[in-house]
């Protein structure tokens, strides 16, 4: 090598020497004038920057162009294009999980099922279909008092079923076998 052969020992005269190779090698890394001028600007000042790091005797040119290509690959990393998290799109990417409410759902069907017949239709029609006490008293045959203490009463086991707290309501109340039953009768059963 001829410029490895004229180097002098001086740091600032050698690195004077090698710019016009350090630029054509940051064309060829760049593909741009400017880049290329910044790449070669940014060289010499981590060169100047670890002078001290050069150990005399060693081939000061491959040093040179060791820091180049490092520096051109950090640049090269800091201008990679970055998403940002928060973005709309990042957001549609990803699905809210899914696993609890459908532990929930099943621990409330298991305590559901727990409930009488007449508590489960009674809290049904409440509930979900928004019927009035009334309605409901007249589809189950019974009267509003023991519809509305069903809807209580279900509440209340339900609550208990799902909390695990034992003793706040007794037993689930049996269904009627017959529509017309008395209201005594209802509450007795």
């Amino acid at each position: 090598m001829a410029a490895a052969q004229t180097m002098t020992g001086d740091f600032h005269t050698d690195l004077k020497a090698l710019l016009p190779r350090l630029r054509i090698y940051a064309l060829s890394l760049a593909r741009d004038r400017d880049r290329a001028d910044d790449l070669v600007q940014e060289t010499i000042v981590k060169a100047l920057a670890g002078r001290n790091s050069f150990r005399t005797g060693t081939n000061f040119g491959a040093w040179l162009f060791r820091i180049q290509r490092n520096e051109f690959i950090s640049g090269l990393r800091r201008s990679r294009p970055t998403v940002c998290l928060d973005d709309v799109v990042s957001n549609t990417l990803s699905h809210p999980p899914r696993q609890e409410s459908g532990l929930i759902m099943r621990e409330f069907l298991g305590a559901f099922r727990q409930l009488a017949h007449g508590q489960r239709e009674a809290l049904l029609l409440a509930v979900l279909e928004g019927y009035p006490y009334a309605r409901i008293a007249e589809h189950c045959g019974v009267s509003i008092g023991t519809i509305k203490s069903r809807i209580s009463r279900a509440r209340s086991l339900l609550e208990t079923f799902l909390t695990g707290e034992e003793g706040v309501v007794g037993e689930p109340i049996a269904a009627p076998t017959r529509p017309a039953l008395s209201t005594s009768m209802t509450l007795a059963s």
